[in-house]
């Protein structure tokens, strides 16, 4: 069972994990250690935000205004996507830095 991921966490590709556009076939690949997978067209979208900047919400709430789709059913969407690749080492997810915990 997949595990669901923190709104607040930040994903980012984990390391020599990459995003290309392969000219070649005309599509997208995430290009990983011995693996080279081919992402779906709403994959990419969502690959395209994970940057080690935007939060799962961001990522969420960007991809909700830019294709008018409900929000919960694109944080599911997202989630599931960002959960099995974080299963399978593709992507790293950390918590965000928020003030000063000793406060």
């Amino acid at each position: 069972m997949t595990a669901t991921l923190a709104a607040t966490g930040v994903p980012k590709l984990a390391r020599g994990v990459r995003l290309r556009h392969d000219e070649a076939r005309g599509q997208w690949v995430l290009l990983a250690p011995e693996r080279v997978l081919n992402p779906d067209p709403v994959a990419v979208e969502i690959l395209k935000k994970v940057d080690g900047a935007r939060s799962i919400d961001a990522i969420v709430d960007e991809l909700a205004t830019a294709f008018t789709v409900e929000r919960t059913t694109v944080a599911t969407d997202v989630d599931a996507f960002l959960s099995g690749l974080a299963e399978k080492g593709l992507i790293e997810v950390t918590s965000p830095v928020i003030g000063d915990a000793a406060s």
